[in-house]
């Protein structure tokens, strides 16, 4: 038995089909029915039970996959603790945020320090995905949340402070009213955002007239007169179209973390942006 075949079947054990797992290990859906099929062969057992919707672990499909995430865990943790200890400047650094935060606040910073290490390769993922810092799916990772994680080293990075926008020259609405009013809001995936119950309370009697999880669409929809919008200030305020409208009082803003493994802490290419990201953005 292999570490790449068990790779393998962890793939498909996650994702459920072979084209998936396939597109996610850079392989054929053929090679990996072929290698599927020798790793059953080998074990003398069958790990999957092939149905419509996809492949489900059978019993002792379960049992491998217990071993296989501990195997996974311990060769995971050797590449990161090995390459904690790169001093570098070079290589790949692979970043997760939202998409809105990358382009608007990560990027300036991101082109700075690619003029300063040009042999870094930096990979921005804008993703709302929790993308995992043990699997090394990101190896910074910037959330409104804080970690919780007790392998993850993390700070509050920053406060980013959001305002309520309307496309300019419209009439302002006032608040506790709202009547004739429409928004542009989260999708209902989104419904808990403070943003959202903060705009049902302020102008109750507003109309919802689109919804969207991206902010830059929602900025963009406000810009062409579609609603009202609450967005991120360093979004908001750089966009001509558009004017602050004030209520009275400001929707809640939100805090940044950054997070990295702690594997990662002697990274020399990571501790290098972290720097520069803590410099430019750190209040």
């Amino acid at each position: 038995m292999e570490w790449s075949d068990l790779k393998l079947f962890l793939a498909i054990a996650r994702l459920g089909t072979l084209g998936a797992a396939a597109r996610s290990l850079g392989l054929t859906q053929p090679t990996m029915g072929r290698r599927l099929r020798a790793l059953e062969t080998s074990l003398g057992q069958t790990l999957f039970q092939r149905t419509a919707d996809g492949f489900v672990l059978t019993d002792e499909g379960t049992t491998v996959f217990a071993h296989a995430e501990r195997m996974e865990e311990e060769a995971l943790g050797l590449e990161r603790e090995l390459l904690g200890q790169s001093r570098q400047l070079d290589g790949l650094l692979r970043l997760s945020s939202s998409d809105w935060f990358g382009a608007h606040v990560l990027s300036p910073v991101l082109a700075e320090f690619s003029a300063a290490y040009p042999k870094v390769v930096v990979e921005l993922l804008t993703d709302s995905r929790l993308l995992s810092l043990s699997r090394r799916e990101a190896d910074i990772v910037f959330r409104i949340a804080p970690f919780t994680e007790t392998e993850v080293v993390s700070r509050k990075l920053l406060h980013i402070d959001y305002g309520l926008y309307i496309r300019r020259g419209l009439p302002h609405p006032v608040a506790g009213d709202g009547k004739g009013a429409r928004l542009v809001t989260m999708d209902e995936a989104f419904g808990g955002m403070p943003d959202v119950s903060w705009l049902q309370r302020l102008l109750p009697k507003a109309d919802i007239a689109m919804r969207s999880n991206n902010r830059d669409v929602q900025a963009t929809l406000c810009a062409r007169g579609a609603g009202l919008a609450v967005l991120p200030r360093p979004l908001g305020d750089a966009i001509p179209a558009i004017e602050p409208v004030d209520l009275g009082e400001t929707p809640p803003g939100r805090d940044t973390w950054v997070g990295y493994h702690r594997d990662m802490k002697r990274l020399a290419r990571l501790r290098a942006l972290l720097d520069l990201v803590v410099e430019r953005l750190a209040r």
